[in-house]
């Protein structure tokens, strides 16, 4: 009888702390949704790779930090507004960025019990990345070799299925809402120039920019498991 009970709490107190973890990779493309090029949300025009890193703390809720470098370009020319197509603006930028958050799974996503798993999947936080900043002068677009950094709002939503007992694919559309207008170099603010800013400046300063990393995640899967052969 003290057995079963002791087995009874180590399976009980082993259920409750079991934690999963994952880490893996990030591979797809990035845009941007400004002012200049095209006024498409999701289409890739660069690559966008990275590292991802869960925690999975309930069947429902997973920590989540990733690291990920992407880069986008820009062509008025394949814009479908007649007004961009005949301004005629090319641009290009790189991001760095490091995000961290919370993951919501829609349905149970329990990776301690064998068989297939999946579920779509929500994620938001706080994102930090760099970027270059850059501008435009007489339709010139001038590269001063300056990085700057601000913060975003990454919202992301995907769907997720385990492969076998190790192995996670994903698939995502993450956008991110920054606090800049200038990753397009329509806003340079923070520039120290001699010609006056406002001259600089086009396209709706009252609207920062967006970004979009869009791909695949495959990650692995580690961690303590829970008690779940304790009564065979």
């Amino acid at each position: 009888m003290k057995r079963f009970i002791v087995i009874v709490l180590l399976c009980t107190f082993g259920s409750i702390t079991a934690q999963t973890y994952e880490v893996g990779v990030f591979a797809g493309g990035a845009n941007n949704i400004g002012d200049v090029g095209r006024t498409n949300y999701i289409l890739p025009s660069n690559i966008a790779l990275g590292g991802i890193f869960k925690w999975n703390i309930a069947k429902r809720y997973a920590w989540r930090a990733s690291v990920i470098y992407g880069k986008f370009n820009a062509d008025d020319s394949k814009s479908s507004n007649p007004s961009r197509q005949q301004r005629g603006y090319e641009m290009d930028n790189s991001i760095l960025e490091a995000s961290a958050g919370l993951e919501f799974n829609f349905v149970e996503y329990n990776l301690h019990k064998l068989g297939p798993a999946f579920t779509p999947y929500l994620y938001t936080g706080l994102t930090y990345f760099r970027y270059d900043y850059n501008y435009f002068d007489a339709g010139r677009y001038i590269d001063v070799s300056q990085r700057d950094g601000a913060f975003a709002i990454p919202m992301t939503v995907g769907a997720k299925l385990r492969l076998n007992q190790f192995l996670i694919l994903g698939a995502e559309i993450g956008a991110r809402y920054t606090f800049t207008d200038n990753l397009d170099g329509s806003n340079p603010e923070k520039l120290n120039v001699s010609r006056q800013l406002s001259d600089l400046r086009f396209g709706n300063v009252f609207s920062d920019d967006w970004y979009v990393f869009s791909g695949l995640t495959l990650t692995y899967t580690f961690g303590r498991k829970p008690c779940m052969e304790c009564f065979e």
